[in-house]
């Protein structure tokens, strides 16, 4: 044989053997779930009886609209801008954060 052909059937070789071995991998671990799932009762429980429906709470107040931002030496685009850079640091939106001040320093 030449070294082409050897090297070829030793690929090929190599490349049976792996997926045999993957194969008897998979095979062993369904294996030893069922058999862990049997030593440990892991048995289908039978089908429970629905629960009742809970109550529908009673509808929540409509929210107060927070006090506008009191803004002391700092023009609205550069009050605006620094609440977006607090949301945006924060990792939250600006209507879950609520800015009382916004002052100069």
């Amino acid at each position: 044989m030449s070294i082409s052909t050897e090297s070829l059937l030793v690929a090929l070789s190599g490349i049976v053997i792996v997926f045999i071995m993957l194969a008897a991998l998979s095979l062993l671990i369904v294996g030893l779930s069922r058999i862990v799932g049997s030593l440990a009762g892991n048995k289908p429980a039978a089908a429970a009886p629905a629960p009742a429906p809970a109550p529908r709470p009673a509808p929540a107040a409509a929210p107060a609209a927070p006090a506008p931002v009191q803004l002391s030496g700092v023009s609205d685009l550069t009050a605006a801008c620094i609440m977006a850079i607090v949301s945006d640091e924060l990792g939250t939106t600006p209507d879950q954060l609520v800015f009382r001040s916004i002052k100069a320093l």
